[in-house]
Order: C-alpha cells, then sequence, then structure tokens
C-alpha cells in the first residue's frame, strides 16, 4: 500500500474517531443536564416557578455539579451561601441544619428555589419581576435598589440600562437566553409565568 493510501485512511479514521468523540461528548453533556430535571420539576412547582428559569439558574450557577463551590462559599446546583440556605432551613422549622446538608441536589433545589421565589415577589410592579431577581440573586438587594431609580423602579429595560455591574448583566442575559432553550422540555403547562423574551440591552461601556 502506498504512502498516500496510508495517510488517507489515517485521515478518514481521524476524521471518523473526532466525530465520534463529538457525539459522545454532545450525549455526555446532555445527559448530565437532564439528571436533574425530576427535582428541578418538583421544587420549581412546590414554588410557583417556571421549571426552566431554575434549570437555567442551575446552569449558570453551577453547569450541574452538585458539589460546586464558589468563592463566597457558595455551595451546591443553585450556589447557596450559609444565610440563604440557613433562612430556608429556619422557615421550615429544621433543627441542626448545617450548610453542607445543601449539598445535596434535592435539598439545594428546594432552598434555592425557597430563595429565588421570594426574591420575585419582591417585584410584583415590575414588567418582568424575574430580571430584578435575578439580580438581586447575583449582586444583591442594595445594588438592585440602586439601579432602580426613576423608570428604572419598574421598567426592567430601564433598570438594565443603569445597570453598572457588567458581569451582573451578563448574568441575566445568559440565564433568560437559556430559559427559552429549556423552557420546551416543560411543557405548555411551565410556560405561563416564564420570563417574557426580552432583547437586553448590552451595558454603555462608558460606566
Amino acid at each position: 500500500m502506498s504512502r498516500r493510501w496510508q495517510l488517507f485512511i489515517f485521515i478518514v479514521f481521524l476524521v471518523l474517531g473526532g466525530a465520534s468523540l463529538a457525539v459522545f461528548l454532545s450525549r455526555s453533556q446532555e445527559r448530565l443536564e437532564n439528571r436533574y430535571d425530576r427535582i428541578i420539576r418538583t421544587a420549581a412547582s412546590q414554588h410557583q416557578l417556571p421549571p426552566s428559569l431554575v434549570k437555567a439558574v442551575v446552569w449558570r450557577e453551577s453547569r450541574f455539579i452538585a458539589s460546586a463551590r464558589g468563592r463566597a462559599g457558595e455551595i451546591g446546583l443553585m450556589q447557596l451561601t450559609e444565610v440563604a440556605a440557613q433562612e430556608w432551613a429556619d422557615a421550615r422549622r429544621f433543627g441542626n441544619f448545617t450548610h453542607e446538608q445543601v449539598l445535596d441536589p434535592a435539598t439545594n433545589t428546594q432552598a434555592g428555589c425557597y430563595y429565588l421565589a421570594k426574591l420575585v415577589r419582591r417585584y410584583p410592579h415590575t414588567d418582568n419581576p424575574y430580571v430584578f431577581a435575578l439580580a438581586d440573586y447575583n449582586a444583591g438587594r442594595s445594588n438592585v435598589l440602586r439601579w432602580m431609580k426613576d423608570t428604572g423602579a419598574t421598567n426592567s429595560s430601564a433598570f438594565l440600562a443603569r445597570m453598572d455591574f457588567p458581569g451582573t448583566h451578563e448574568y441575566i442575559s445568559a440565564i433568560l437566553e437559556r430559559e427559552l432553550r429549556y423552557r420546551p422540555e416543560f411543557g405548555r403547562a411551565y410556560v405561563t409565568g416564564a420570563p417574557a423574551t426580552q432583547r437586553i440591552p448590552r451595558p454603555s461601556m462608558s460606566k
């Protein structure tokens, strides 16, 4: 067999091997993303949140890694701080609760949905409470209040335009875009109340 043919066969096997690897990796990622759908659906339903939104938050916060730990002590799928986790435990009257317990995926999504739902309820008079709640989840209440000036108090586009944290702006944009991707997985019953499709303006570079 000539070297040309040997090279050709090698390239063919290389291409086929690369394609097979790509398919394998894609399916592995899909299995990982769908692994927690049942507990996400349960927790979201109990706290009256769209499961597509909760799944998008999990994707952005931990990439579906239940043992994920953040720099500021956040842990688990929804990256809960000790304060947020304890607030949920106190509301449920759980004794002897420890922060490490929210490394359990079901416990984490329950506590995370409790906290996120509380944030959504803070902004009932806005045109899209989810935008404000996600900003609160990422940057905290004090920063949200700082951005809720004039029309930004109720209008999510004006609110985002005032935002001077590019990281939080990107965080919200990424989650809402991902939510649209996950929405069909949960059926029509879960579309009601889900975030409206919204083009998020880029933050001004002058800030």
